[in-house]
């Protein structure tokens, strides 16, 4: 039985919250620190700024010391505090680095539970504060656009509402321990390819529409402390630096009051960067070298040299300065912070919770989930069953105290109740193909198994010291097509063939193409990448100690070509360009709009037992749509719905996408439990971006408001208008 929210965070109330700092507003400032930090810019020689505005190691910044300020530390990632490798690039390997894996970002959002993403950056807040960093690099959350994409994995959805909810809770748990979050990657990095100069263009409504609500949500809401820029262009000019993106936009409609920094070797200029945004300078080429000169790069010795010769006002360095100094004194580094802690049972407990929640259901046929007490052996076959992922990806590495993989978790949680017989089944190795050999064992494995459970998927590629291994999910890369790696399709067709009763786990950051098998097997789950206990949340899932509740995040299509990137858009455009054809439609506002039918559906997640929707309402009052609904546990199990309330606009000006999501709630109920729910939407629910205008509009007319279970499972609806 899954342990209620409430009495988890009971739990670990007393770890995740040390009182901690809140983040700063967009719209208001300290006056004691900003009469601090005007202080501390007029003593600081023009020197001493211009140091504080670049690197000066692999992942610090300079600071002042005859004026008492200290170095900035910044640390990957995301998902786990990076092992330690001082001020170059080689791993210490002291043992003493061991940090909390946490899942990563596409599984946190598919819990679609905002309080857990709080939980999550809690933990990882506490943990880089411990580690000394200042500034944590996440979260990531760049529009999923193609599946190909190999950074899916750290990124959260193809919608932006899901995000911009998920993100909020993520920045206040890291910022509530006094470390800054680091908002990535500011904007349109939605592939690896090319990143480091490819044009990404795209219209404003698209700009505004879908790829920029979750940032401004992070920014407005989450109080976001620091933002990274992209390695990208948008429409001719660096994102790191695009005057357009970071001065009017994010500086400006937004108020961030922060500090804009570079990823690592995304600055090309000094003068365009500098009156372009772009705070701080982290990293370039120079810095992999054996001894790098960090008066090199751009925001040093030539930044100096235009400011002493004019070209550049000394108070655009200032203002570069203030924004460190703010997010400084904002996370009390001139004075003494509160204690983290690293790698605690309790931060364990909640990488456990994100994965029971996060883990998705996607088949199950014949309801052979969850596996019963009559199984006596179970055939567990695939190299993914017992691989470890935490140091795979590249800059979102964690070396973590152990990693739980789903063979163990099995053996554990069953003991000697099920004879299980493990088979490696395929081979992970560049350009590997399918072994009979490996086939044959897992074959006969399955023969004689009661229950065959093939673990398959992408991996968590590379390492540092194989840069360019096996790199599916991976920084820097992206994935050659959807088809499954190392002959996996030939492997689970045959295990399917000789044991009827087949269940297929999927380890990865996004849609795989199923279509060899997808109607062969009776379960499939898609695990993401589930963190140190993934092992221990699947076994619970597989035996039925635990409901599963994850939902997925991202439309999975039956075949690349179905995507809208592919299909209208393009990917990965030339040596110069991308050009984002398909608009607003992104993901389920194609396939709904444009009648594709996806392998499984944006919102999809089986549970063990089954909901009820009662009938919708809905009132407009003072502007605001509040809508009601009943939801009943119809079932004999214990389980959470996601109750995903969606808009369309019967007639437009402009072509709407056929349904948006624009609220959702994530429910506990017990056999035969009712729960009401209540759902307030502002105008912009019901809102588009007109372009020529250059605003939102909400025309008057006939909208219907849709509750489902997913984008195309529509249980309740109720027309309105405004």
């Amino acid at each position: 039985m899954k342990i209620p929210l409430t009495k988890l965070f009971l739990s670990i109330a007393c770890v995740l919250l040390y009182g901690g700092t809140s983040s700063f507003s967009q719209e208001k400032s300290d006056p004691a620190a900003e009469a601090k930090i005007e202080d501390l810019i007029r003593k600081m020689t023009l020197e001493e700024k211009i140091g504080m505005i670049h690197a000066n190691s692999s992942f610090t910044s300079t600071g002042v010391p005859r004026l008492g300020v200290p170095e900035l530390t910044t640390s990957d990632g995301p998902h786990g505090v990076r092992p330690e490798h001082g001020r170059d690039w080689v791993l210490d390997n002291k043992g003493n680095d061991s940090s909390t894996y946490l899942p990563t970002g596409i599984t946190l959002a598919s819990t679609w539970n905002p309080e857990l993403g709080y939980a999550f950056g809690a933990v990882l807040g506490s943990e880089a504060k411990y580690r000394g960093k200042d500034v944590i690099l996440g979260p990531g959350i760049n529009i999923i656009r193609t599946p190909l994409n190999g950074r899916n994995f750290e990124y959260m959805s193809e919608d932006p509402y899901l995000i911009s909810k998920m993100v909020v809770g993520y920045i206040k748990g890291v910022q509530d321990q006094g470390i800054s979050a680091s908002l990535k990657h500011f904007m349109g990095n939605n592939q690896e390819i090319r990143r480091d100069g490819i044009n990404v263009e795209m219209s404003e409504r698209a700009l505004r529409e879908i790829y920029l609500p979750g940032f401004k949500a992070a920014v407005i809401e989450g109080e976001v402390n620091t933002v990274m820029g992209s390695y990208n262009k948008l429409r001719g000019e660096y994102c790191t630096y695009n005057d357009y993106l970071i001065n009017k936009i994010l500086k400006g409609e937004w108020g961030f009051r922060g500090l804009v920094m570079s990823d690592w070797g995304a600055i090309h200029s000094t003068k365009e960067a500098l009156l372009g945004g772009a705070d701080l300078e982290m990293g370039t080429d120079l810095s992999m070298l054996p001894n790098p000169d960090y008066n090199k790069f751009y925001f040093a010795d030539p930044a100096l040299k235009m400011v002493r010769s004019g070209e550049v006002s000394e108070k655009v360095i200032d203002d570069k300065v203030r924004r460190i100094l703010r997010i400084m004194f904002k996370t009390h580094m001139f004075d003494k912070r509160t204690p983290g802690e690293l790698a605690t049972k309790e931060h364990a407990a909640v990488a456990k919770k994100v994965a029971e929640e996060g883990i998705i259901l996607l088949q199950n046929k014949k309801n052979i989930l969850p596996v019963s007490k009559m199984v006596k052996t179970i055939a567990v076959i695939g190299a993914n069953a017992n691989r470890e992922n935490a140091m795979g990806g590249g800059s979102s590495q964690v070396r973590p105290p152990y990693e739980v993989t789903l063979l163990a978790g099995l053996q554990n949680l069953a003991g000697s109740d099920a004879g299980i017989r493990f088979e490696q089944g395929y081979t992970i190795a560049r350009n590997a193909k399918a072994d009979p050999s490996l086939i044959r064992k897992a074959v006969d494995a399955a023969k004689h198994a009661d229950i065959a459970i093939v673990a398959g998927g992408w991996i968590h590629g590379y390492d540092y010291s194989k840069w360019d291994d096996n790199a599916y999910d991976a920084e820097g890369f992206d994935k050659p097509s959807m088809e499954m790696p190392f002959g996996q399709d030939e492997l689970i067709t045959a295990v399917a063939r000789a044991n009827p009763n087949t269940i297929v786990v999927l380890y990865g950051g996004g849609p795989i193409d199923m279509s060899a098998w997808v109607n062969k097997v009776k379960g499939i789950i898609q695990a993401g990448y589930p963190g140190m206990e993934g092992g221990s949340a699947l076994a619970e899932i597989i035996l039925g100690k635990v409901n599963p509740s994850g939902k997925l995040t991202v439309t999975f299509p039956k075949k690349l070509q179905d995507s809208p990137a592919h299909k209208l858009g393009e990917y990965p455009g030339d040596s110069v360009n991308v050009h984002y054809n398909e608009d607003i439609f992104v993901g389920y506002r194609y396939f709904d709009t444009y009648k594709v039918k996806p392998q499984f559906a944006f919102g999809h997640g089986l549970s063990y037992t089954t909901f009820e929707y009662g009938k919708l309402s809905a009132a407009t009052v003072n502007g605001d749509t509040f809508v009601r609904l009943n939801v009943k546990n119809t079932g004999t199990m214990a389980g959470a719905e996601i109750v995903q309330i969606y808009v369309h606009d019967k007639k437009a000006s402009l072509k709407r996408p056929e349904k948006e999501l624009k609220s959702f709630s994530k429910i506990f109920l017990a056999p035969g439990e009712v729960k009401e729910l209540i759902f307030k939407l502002d105008k912009e629910a019901f809102s588009f971006f007109d372009s020529k205008q250059m605003e939102w509009v909400l025309e008057p007319g006939g909208f219907e408001i849709l509750a489902g279970s997913s984008s195309v499972d529509i249980r309740s609806k109720v027309e309105i208008r405004l």
